[in-house]
């Protein structure tokens, strides 16, 4: 974990106050690294580093070339740097140091934007040419480590996280208005867009090449579903093997790394692996009032595994006493309570080890959010005439809405792609129109389809739950999952290592066919048989029950007062319809109805408008 930063001026021009900027730019992420940052300047670029400690200790100067021509900042890892050091030296390619980030500075140098592809790893770097007065940026293929850009007139930019990128003279934090009614359909700015205007994110498996005068953004990796006709023991001995060594990629050469613990297989499966590795730690959080118990099954695990084991119970006032601070370091607005809770965990686990191993990315890689299933459950009323399904869907609208059934059959006559946006889905169009103030929205919003329509294009012929599979591998998982993993570890100097997300082992679950993907009454059934190997069925069958945090009564019993002052805020007047929040507090708060993440998604927002945009 690192923190990267930096600018660059087009051809003829001067950047003048460079270390200051930069410095302030790296002391906004401190966190992310060691407390002796690394600067380079020259007549065009600045360039901030702040890398992490290492066995050697800290660097003093950016990894270059022979010539000095090229010059790298790199957060990250490279799973396979030594066959990658070994090739190179064959080239004649001739090393200084033994940093990963120099093999990524000389494959650019023999291959240049093809370099990316040949990296296996979460990374987000950046290579300035001198010679060619070029800057080229590139993030890993599942958007794990982060990398924001914007331009300030003749200046590029670029930096880990967008609160650096404040720090640059004139470039001030205003809400990305025309992106804010995606927020309230997805809980997440969806990329390249940020929660800041004119602030965008490079997009995972992408890379950028600024020359001075224009910016060039190009894929150089996709995800594809292509099921093959293997025998099914072919597919669970292929996953163990690969989770196997993914694992022990991921475990590095250093010290012992511990491992997030929850009552599900992902976590549960990857800390079975590490425990044959050597003494585990690991790390559970729970929150008080849930309806699910995370704690017991979790610590049974951990008795079976031989782990040394820490467990938190999170109360509503730790968790509303820490929200500021992890929003702060979220960077953005991403309206999931779990990123509170493992802000929490996080801070447990970081008192122990430096570095943690974590479960996300299965239920994206191997199937294993129960609306998967929903493909199935629909069939029936999918397959009827679509005359017959339209006379339905619109039957659907006048069914009062705690009649139970409503949301079956408006959700089983509509086709996928108008009906499945990712795992969240927080307020429908007619409800954003009811709830933003129309003075912010002139025009009109945009509809969320313009954000999935692409990605769904891309998978047209596959199966339907490989098809959201897709979408939330461009969506869901960048957006949410990973953002808080990253932000939410890295606030406390914590490594998050995500075994699920290396790129051998999703390129082979995309080949695992629909049939045995979500089968037998479990989701991720291929994930789960390999599991069985190692632990009980008990844990190896549990079904997904997500991070329980107990919203709902929270916001009933312990939040309402604070809420309602937020509601009162000029904040909350200038961008949503006072009546509309107040009815949305008033009918969950009297048990009418459940607007938990409605009312969540809005807090989260107003709150992080009050940290940044004042």
């Amino acid at each position: 974990m690192s923190g990267i930063c930096g600018f660059a001026a087009a051809p003829g021009n001067s950047l003048p106050e460079k270390e200051p900027v930069l410095q302030m730019m790296l002391e906004t992420m401190r966190h992310r690294g060691s407390s002796n940052p690394v600067i380079y300047c020259d007549r065009q670029v600045a360039l901030g580093w702040q890398p992490r400690e290492n066995k050697t200790g800290t660097m003093d100067a950016l990894p270059t070339d022979e010539q000095k021509r090229l010059r790298i900042l790199f957060d990250g890892t490279i799973y396979n740097h030594t066959q990658l050091r070994r090739e190179l030296q064959n080239r004649g390619r001739l090393f200084r140091t033994g940093e990963e980030s120099e093999v990524a500075l000389h494959l650019y140098a023999e291959l240049g934007g093809r370099c990316p592809g040949k990296l296996r790893g979460p990374f987000a770097f950046v290579l300035w040419d001198s010679r060619e007065k070029i800057l080229f940026l590139a993030r890993d293929r599942f958007g794990i480590k982060p990398l924001y850009y914007c331009q300030a007139g003749e200046v590029f930019l670029f930096a880990s996280e967008a609160k650096a990128l404040l720090k640059y003279p004139g470039i001030t934090a205003a809400v990305n208005l025309t992106a804010l009614p995606h927020y309230l359909t997805f809980q997440y700015f969806p990329d390249p867009e940020s929660a800041f205007q004119g602030l965008y994110r490079l997009r995972p498996a992408h890379h950028l090449t600024w020359d001075g005068r224009e910016k060039k953004i190009r894929r150089y990796w996709e995800i594809r579903f292509h099921p093959s006709s293997k025998p099914l023991p072919y597919y669970i001995d292929r996953t163990e093997l690969l989770l196997r060594e993914s694992v022990r990629l991921h475990c590095g050469a250093g010290t012992m790394p511990g491992a997030f613990l929850s009552s599900g297989v992902d976590s549960s499966q990857i800390a079975a692996l590490l425990s044959r590795r050597g003494s585990l730690r690991t790390f559970s959080v729970d929150c008080e009032g849930s309806r699910y118990d995370e704690l017991t099954p979790a610590r049974k695990t951990a008795q079976l595994l031989g782990t040394i084991h820490r467990e938190h119970r999170i109360s509503p006032a730790e968790f509303w006493s820490v929200l500021p601070r992890a929003l702060w370091f979220q960077d953005e607005p991403v309206a999931d309570p779990a990123a509170i809770a493992l802000y929490i965990a996080a801070g447990l686990a970081a008192a122990e080890v430096k570095a943690v191993l974590s479960g996300e990315g299965a239920d994206e890689v191997f199937g294993g959010y129960e609306i998967y299933r929903e493909p199935a459950a629909v069939a029936p009323l999918q397959l009827l005439p679509r005359p017959i399904k339209a006379a339905l869907n619109r039957f659907s609208e006048n069914i009062p809405e705690r009649i139970r059934g409503k949301n079956y059959l408006r959700r089983a006559t509509t086709p996928l792609e108008k009906r499945y946006y990712g795992n969240a889905f927080i307020f429908s169009e007619a409800e954003k129109k009811a709830l933003l103030n129309p003075e912010q929205f002139p025009g009109g919003q945009a509809a969320p389809w313009e954000i999935t329509a692409p990605y769904y294009r891309k998978s047209a012929g596959a199966d339907a739950a490989a098809r959201m599979q897709h979408l939330d591998f461009y969506t869901w998982l960048p957006g949410d999952i990973l953002a808080k993993a990253d932000r939410m570890s890295s606030a406390h100097s914590l490594e998050v290592r995500l075994p699920y997300l290396d790129h051998n082992l999703v390129e082979f679950a995309a080949t695992i066919p629909a049939h045995i993907r979500i089968t037998r009454g479990m989701t991720k059934y291929i994930l789960r048989k390999a599991a069985a190997r190692h632990l009980p069925a008990g844990v190896y069958r549990r079904p997904k029950l997500g991070f329980p945090v107990p919203l709902a009564s929270w916001i009933r019993d312990h939040f309402r007062d604070q809420l309602a002052e937020l509601w009162q805020s000029e904040t909350a007047r200038s961008y949503f319809r006072p009546e509309a929040l107040q009815r949305l507090l008033d009918l969950h708060c009297r048990g009418q109805a459940d607007y938990a993440r409605k009312i969540w998604a809005i807090a989260v927002f107003l709150l992080w408008h009050r940290l940044y945009c004042r």
